[in-house]
Order: structure tokens, then C-alpha cells, then sequence
């Protein structure tokens, strides 16, 4: 799963730049967890593609009704999706998980840059900053989570 935003440790995130970095990459999660539903014979990996899939559609759920844009997946997250598709056993599953890891570690950076640069006088929505700090639970769980999976695979 490709970055598509590029973050530097400094970089200050507002709300829109949360919702708008979260949106394609919980796109792009649910349509690699459906495949990897649908591919993997791994217990592991088919658990993580679980649960990973309905955190995914519930983002793009939360996120479409506080008025987020879907977008249409990108050119590279195309190209990766129809890598995954072609690959295979173990080949596959280190392939998905590695994406999911990589994944997760741009949101988890992401969801922390926008609490570290939080202002709730400035934006008014405190809602924002607790979302955010779920978000940075779930995506942080979720890095471990990965790195476990890809320790396993190894």
C-alpha cells in the first residue's frame, strides 16, 4: 500500500488532512482484506483480514458521514491490488501483511501528528481529538498486531 501523502516528523495535521489521509487507505485496507479473505489459508492472516475488514468499513462509514470524499483508488494502489491478486500461499500473505503494516504505520503517524498539533479552542470540536486518539489506539494495536503476523510468516 503505497503512501500517497508524504509526512515529515514536523508536519502539523488539521482535520481535513486527518479524514482525507485516513479515507483512501481504509479504501484501499477493504478491498486488499477481501481478497485476503478470500485468498489466504493462513489462520492468522485470515483473523487479522477479519477484523481488518470491518475496522475498514467502519472508517469509511464514520468518515463518509462527517462528509469525507470517497475518491476512486489511485493508479498504484490499483497496481497493488492487482499484484495481490496473483500471488499466492506464503508469497501473498507476507505481501498483504507487509502492506497492512506499512499501512497502519502511516496512520498511526499520521492520527499522532494531528493529536500533537490538536487545538480544541482553535477548531472547536473536541469530538476530533477523541476520535484521534482512538484512532492512534487502534492503528498502533494494529502495527504490533502486523509485526507479530510477519514474524510468524518468517
Amino acid at each position: 500500500m503505497n503512501t500517497q501523502n508524504v509526512l515529515t516528523p514536523t508536519t502539523q495535521v488539521n482535520e481535513k488532512q486527518l479524514r482525507e489521509g485516513i479515507m483512501p487507505r481504509a479504501q484501499l485496507s477493504k478491498a486488499a482484506c477481501e481478497i485476503a479473505l478470500e485468498k489466504t489459508t493462513n489462520e492468522s492472516v485470515k483473523q487479522f483480514a477479519g477484523w481488518e475488514l470491518m475496522e475498514a468499513t467502519t472508517v469509511i462509514k464514520v468518515l463518509e458521514d462527517v462528509g469525507t470524499k470517497t475518491t476512486p483508488i489511485a493508479p498504484d494502489a490499483a497496481a497493488f491490488l492487482n499484484k495481490l491478486k496473483s500471488l499466492t500461499g506464503a508469497e501473498f500473505d507476507k505481501a498483504y501483511m507487509q502492506a497492512e503494516l506499512s499501512n497502519h504505520e502511516f496512520l498511526r503517524d499520521l492520527a499522532k501528528q494531528f493529536i500533537d498539533g490538536y487545538d480544541e479552542q482553535v477548531t472547536g470540536k473536541e469530538e476530533i481529538g477523541h476520535v484521534a486518539n482512538l484512532a492512534l489506539f487502534a492503528f498502533t494495536e494494529h502495527v504490533g498486531l502486523c509485526k507479530n503476523i510477519l514474524a510468524s510468516l518468517s
